[in-house]
């Protein structure tokens, strides 16, 4: 090995040697919990080894792509840090999506592996079925006592694999991540994010959001956003914190988990906490180990900061704002701002410079609306096989965050709209573009816009208002079955109002604005049941 080859081995820092350095350190600390499953730091490092030894001779090699469609589980947090000590790229996917939504991602990633959880197999078998068909390996975790399915290999055979694996060479900006974007196109958008951007990443976290190696952390959100994923799963792995992990948001099995495990350290959207509070089991469940509490996605409403501060006054809360491109963070608003300045999304993380711009790219004073620009290496590499809207994320040195926003005179951020329309419901990104191609496909339509409205449940939630084709008679029912039929669930409308126009600028730009003002009462009375 040449002189510059070993001396980049010694000073490698990479995604995939953060297990192995926090088992040197702490090896008999508990690291993951999950169901019956407990993992010792030195355990967790050695079933990574297994698993990136076993990746190798299963052929995969360094910038390769493996798609991931699971729920959160022990593998899920094994095959992360395995992809990236043997270099190869993962893709996490996320498991509402339909077949054709996960063949998409298939085929721009141009993933050579795909691993699945056994009850998500029908769905990725369509997906494969609408591919381009690069997948060559097809791998099934098996959550249940269900047999491997024709064409599949049990994952457990790496997790228990023979041997251990080649030093793979892993530089600061070698892709080891591509986090697909809901993004506010038509079609997501492939993220790449290296070690050098996840690592500093969970710096910021760790240092403005109060982290340590005492967290017991419970982890409940998908581990397909890099929210969970990386400002919190992979943080704690970083310092040695313990994870818990659940396989969804269910507040009753929340609530018996924290006081189970003695959870000290728990992050949800609002809609997750909201769930929480109203939970008949909340007061009569011992949450006294709880101390740090996180929060993003949307602003949390001010009855709900005072409602959690009343009933759970030791917990200190932190609102993290950022995007897939940021991997995620970008900034903070901390517990002593809470309530003196809530709906802020806070300061620039330590790792981060934040600023907005007009649309010129020239920074605005304080008070003044303009796009949130930032400058971290917490940045994406940019955008896989899509120069132009990498350069165009870029513009003038500085990554372009599509959101409008505005920072008072002490620098602290306040989100007022997204620049293309994005809606967040629950915590997850919808591009309004997106739903509104899907509506376009339904007979009769002439024209619709989607939109956000305000939810007491979900925060947000997608409204459509739809013209019909002059001569036809459209019902909502109809537009609503249509949606559920070709969209995830999560992305079809909640509400479709059947108008006779649109209202329009004299450039026949769509007012949105004024859709949102004249139909926010929908959801008033609605507890959002999906």
């Amino acid at each position: 090995m040449a002189l510059d080859e070993l001396v980049q081995q010694a000073r490698q820092q990479a995604l995939g040697d953060l297990p192995r350095r926090t088992a040197r350190r702490v090896p008999d600390k508990l690291a993951v919990v999950d169901g019956p499953t407990r993992l010792t730091f030195a355990e967790l490092d050695a079933v990574v080894d297994r698993t990136a030894a076993a990746l190798a001779a299963t052929g995969l090699g360094k910038g390769d792509r493996l798609a991931l469609l699971c729920h959160n589980c022990w593998q899920f947090a094994v095959l992360n840090f395995a992809a990236a000590r043997a270099g190869i790229v993962l893709v996490p996917v996320n498991f509402m999506l339909g077949g054709e939504e996960i063949a998409f991602i298939l085929d721009h990633s141009g993933a050579s592996a795909f691993v699945v959880e056994d009850a998500l197999v029908p769905t990725a078998e369509k997906a494969l079925a609408a591919a381009g068909g690069t997948v060559a390996t097809r791998v099934v975790v098996r959550r249940t006592d269900s047999a491997t399915p024709d064409g599949w290999t049990d994952a457990q055979e790496w997790f228990d694999h023979d041997g251990t694996p080649a030093y793979v060479p892993v530089a600061d900006d070698d892709p080891v991540r591509m986090m697909f974007t809901s993004g506010t196109e038509s079609r997501p958008k492939g993220a790449l994010l290296s070690s050098r951007s996840l690592l500093w990443q969970y710096v910021s976290c760790a240092l403005d959001g109060n982290m340590s190696a005492d967290d017991v952390e419970l982890h409940t959100l998908p581990l397909y956003h890099c929210a969970q994923l990386d400002c919190f799963l992979g943080t704690d792995v970083y310092l040695g914190a313990t994870s818990i992990i659940l396989p969804a948001p269910d507040p009753a099995a929340i609530l018996r988990t924290i006081e189970a495990e003695r959870v000290t350290k728990f992050f949800a959207p609002p809609t997750v906490w909201i769930g929480l509070l109203r939970c008949p089991d909340f007061d009569r469940t011992d949450l006294s180990s709880l101390r740090k509490g996180y929060y993003g996605a949307s602003p949390m409403p001010i009855a709900v900061l005072e409602e959690i501060q009343r009933r759970l006054p030791d917990v200190d809360l932190w609102n993290f704002y950022g995007q897939t491109e940021m991997a995620p963070l970008a900034t903070i608003l901390g517990p002593d701002e809470q309530l003196a300045y809530a709906g802020s999304a806070g300061r620039a993380a330590l790792n981060v410079e934040t600023r907005i711009v007009d649309d010129a790219d020239r920074p605005v004073p304080a008070g003044t609306v303009g796009e949130i620009v930032h400058r971290s290496p917490h940045a994406t590499l940019g955008y896989y096989r899509d120069e132009e809207k990498t350069a165009e994320a870029f513009r003038e040195g500085w990554f372009h965050s599509g959101d409008l926003g505005y920072v008072d005179e002490a620098g602290r951020l306040y989100v007022v709209d997204r620049k293309k329309d994005m809606i967040k419901t629950g915590g997850e990104n919808v591009a309004s573009r997106e739903v509104e191609e899907a509506i376009y496909r339904l007979d009769g339509v002439a024209e619709v816009a989607v939109f956000g409205i305000s939810h007491p449940r979900w925060v947000e939630a997608v409204a459509a208002v739809v013209v019909p084709k002059e001569g036809v008679t459209l019902t909502s029912e109809a537009v609503l079955e249509h949606s559920r039929g070709v969209l995830a669930h999560y992305k079809a409308p909640k509400y479709v109002v059947v108008a006779e126009a649109l209202p329009k600028n004299p450039s026949g730009k769509i007012l949105k604005r004024e859709l949102r003002d004249a139909h926010a009462g929908l959801a008033q009375d609605d507890s959002g049941t999906p």
